[in-house]
């Protein structure tokens, strides 16, 4: 047993500093980026914001919405591939249990694929990520694979074949991996920590859970995240998945009772539920959320003095909060 010393930090622990800017209104800010990936030798430009693939959120009446801004979205691994309907924002998610060779991967238009897991510490998750890069199927695709927290994670998974590494143990608004395990790490200090490793091999990161406004994701691009993954701010739309009740839908963890019910048919007794269920007010078109959210972005570009997204790394300074006194006036 060993104690770190050091202090981690949330997104709550931080303000980003308002620095002199140029610009003259919020319109110039360019929130798209061209991204080219480390082992696919693909390209891709748009907005870096990725709905999540929870079966709430990664739908395909998401990606409809989602597509035309340019955003993207991780469809859940347990639609049928007959709803597909593949374009180049659309993210094909699978687990550890599928068979490459019985899958259809030959979509020109779908760059994308992710191998979605709850721990990417275990070995037969790196070798599945290795045979990914390898096997004739995906071994072109832009592949996701996580979640991990640590920059020595992010840079084995890069070092496998991975694009894009996934960050993020325990942060989700219905995730209650912390809670139950005792593990995690927090996440602007993961972001941080994962994107420099990702950036010195030539990788990138999504930062993957925790934002619960607009400032945090924010703060995660200006962490050094490349991409960013909403799930509870996308969740309760009209294009989401289930019923709406009394103006409330019902999102839960992908790791929950509900969920291990729904697509398993059993929770097995080896388990434990990492994943709460809740219910959340209806909100109505996600696009109204949406454009909100760009033009929260747009805005901290302003203040930290960022033209584009891509410039906002370099333009943010954190400020640490005093929690406890700001707890005390609020």
């Amino acid at each position: 047993m060993r104690i770190q010393d050091d202090i981690k930090l949330d997104f709550d622990d931080v303000l980003i500093k308002p620095k002199r800017s140029t610009l003259v209104s919020r319109k110039k800010v360019n929130l798209e980026r061209t991204f080219k990936f480390k082992h696919s030798n693909s390209r891709w430009t748009g907005i870096p914001i990725i709905a999540s693939n929870m079966d709430h959120t990664g739908t395909i009446a998401m990606s409809h919405v989602l597509m035309e801004l340019p955003m993207l979205t991780a469809l859940c691994k347990f639609i049928e591939s007959s709803e597909w309907g593949w374009n180049m924002n659309i993210i094909r998610t699978i687990g550890l249990d599928q068979n490459l060779d019985e899958q259809p991967y030959d979509y020109p238009n779908a760059p994308w694929i992710c191998l979605d897991v709850a721990n990417g510490y275990t070995e037969r998750f790196n070798d599945y990520v290795a045979l990914m890069r390898e096997h004739e199927a995906t071994k072109d695709k832009i592949i996701i694979a996580g979640n991990v927290c640590t920059p020595e994670a992010t840079e084995q998974i890069l070092l496998a074949g991975a694009d894009v590494v996934k960050i993020g143990i325990g942060p989700g608004s219905v995730c209650t991996t912390r809670k139950m395990t005792g593990v995690g790490y927090p996440q602007l200090s993961a972001v941080i920590e994962c994107a420099d490793a990702a950036h010195g091999l030539g990788g990138h990161i999504i930062a993957d859970g925790g934002c619960t406004v607009v400032g945090d994701i924010a703060k995660s691009f200006g962490a050094g995240a490349d991409f960013v993954m909403l799930g509870g701010m996308l969740a309760g739309h009209k294009e989401c998945e289930g019923e709406i009740i009394d103006d409330k839908m019902t999102f839960y963890g992908m790791s929950s009772d509900d969920a291990q019910l729904k697509y398993y048919g059993e929770k097995k007794s080896h388990r434990a539920s990492e994943g709460k269920t809740v219910q959340i007010p209806f909100k109505g078109n996600v696009i109204d959320t949406v454009h909100e959210i760009l033009g929260g972005l747009r805005s901290s570009c302003t203040y930290a003095g960022a033209k584009s997204i891509k410039d906002l790394p370099k333009c943010t300074t954190f400020v640490k909060v005093n929690r406890q006194l700001n707890t005390v006036f609020n």
